[in-house]
This record gives C-alpha cells, structure tokens and sequence, in this order.
C-alpha cells in the first residue's frame, strides 16, 4: 500500500483508511457490531494489507475495539484519528485523557473536532481548540483538526492557521457533500497549497456510488489535493477488494 506525506503534521499514513464509522451514532456502528473481537480481526487484517490508518470517533463506540487490534500490531505502524464534540477547552482536554484511556495509548496521532458546519466553527469552538492545542503541548496528540459537513466550514479552514487535518465529504458525483465536486475542489486546492492535511470520506457516497468504486477512487485520488480517504469496510472482502484498488490505482500492485 502507498503511503503519503500528510501534509504539514510530520505524519505518514496509507492512501487508504480503515473508517470504523458506518451509521456511527450514539455510540454504535456497523462496524462496532461485529463486536469486539470481529471489529479488531478486521483492523488487524488491514494493517498486515497495508492500511495503517484507522479513523475512529467517540460517536462511534468503537474505541474498545481499536483498542483491541493496537494490542496486536506496533502502535507505531498505526495512524490513528478519532473526533471529539467538545465545545469547550476543560472538555476537550477530559476528552483526550479518556481517549488515551479507551484507546490504551500514550498518544493520538489526529483528534477532530466531529461535524463542523458553519463558517463560525472556529469562534464558537474557540475553548475546544485552545483545549486541543493544550493536548499538542503536552505531547498527548500530534495533529488537530475538524471534520468538514459545510461548505462554509472548509471554506474558513483555509485561513484558520489552528487547522492541521481536514476530514472532508468528496466524491465525482456530489453526493452527500458539503457542495457540488465544482464547488468542492477549488477550497481544497487552497488548503492543499496551505500545507493542510486532507483525508477524504463519502466517497463512494454512502454506498450510492459502489456500482462503479473503480471511477470513485481514481476520481478523488487523481484530485492530487487529497492526501488519503477513509472507507467504513466491514467484511474482509471489501477491503481486500479496496486495497487491492487503490495498490492498481497508485501502481503499487
């Protein structure tokens, strides 16, 4: 699997991520449901295929799970981004320390802030920023960010110098997105230029594009904008599937 310099963090991660997310809400998943064990074998397999970074959130419930799989693999082979919705920096900072905890790890490569919609993110999550920058500081996270569901959101990104890491909704055909792909594409060449990391998810479109997973991958991958993206698998057929595509695709087969 090819990896890629992600952007300005100092971090190195796989062009494809392992998303544990699927449905992720109230502490559950579709991935989270093939339990503990099941969910950990899979993220397991995706490290021996060469997909070392995993994307997880605490909406999700699936810190256990990942904390599973770290306890068979060298944390240091692993990638590892989970999000938070704290609002404010005491939170934020409790937030990371529970992280580490569930996650069994001394440190978390990327924490988001999960589900940023409007232009006015960076002010009324100014305290969850502060926390997060606090976190860096003490060595306790390597990279900080947000996950993009408004076009206004990424547009701020590009001037906010606090931004690191951008999760954001791509996809050929606009589905699911904070905007239409025409839209979408000249923000993410400025926060390209800017050094900003970018990871891209949706990008099947929730499942409405796999009739043709071929033209996804090589759509976001041939942005040259887009670092790496995350896929929410939860069988070992997809992601021998999908990494043996995105290998085809980067010419690393």
């Amino acid at each position: 699997m090819q990896s890629i310099d992600f952007g300005s963090t100092g971090l190195n991660v796989s062009r494809l991520a392992i998303g544990t997310g699927t449905d992720g809400a109230n502490r559950c998943s579709e991935q989270t449901k093939l339990g503990i064990n099941g969910l950990a074998d899979l993220l397991v397999k995706a490290h021996d295929l060469g997909v070392t970074f995993w994307d997880t959130a605490d909406q999700y419930g699936a810190h256990p799970h990942v904390a599973a799989a770290l306890r068979r693999v060298k944390r240091d082979r692993i990638t590892l981004a989970t999000k938070t919705h704290a609002t404010k920096s005491k939170e934020a900072l409790e937030d990371v320390d529970r992280f580490l905890i569930e996650l069994g790890t001394d440190v978390l490569d990327i924490v988001l802030l999960h589900g940023m919609h409007n232009s006015n993110w960076p002010r009324k999550h100014e305290g969850a920023m502060e926390g997060l920058t606090r976190a860096k500081e003490l060595g306790k996270v390597r990279s900080v960010g947000f996950s993009c569901h408004g076009l206004g959101a990424l547009k701020v990104a590009v001037s906010t110098p606090w931004v690191e890491t951008v999760l954001v909704r791509i996809n050929y055909a606009g589905v699911n997105m904070d905007g239409k792909p025409s839209e979408v594409e000249p923000v993410l060449r400025e926060l390209h230029a800017a050094g900003k990391a970018l990871y891209g998810m949706k990008v099947v479109g929730c499942g409405k594009l796999t009739h043709d997973v071929r033209r996804a991958f090589a759509y976001v991958l041939g942005l040259g904008t887009v670092h790496a993206f995350t896929i929410g698998m939860s069988k070992l057929s997809q992601l021998e599937q999908n990494v043996a595509l995105v290998k085809e695709l980067t010419h690393e087969a």
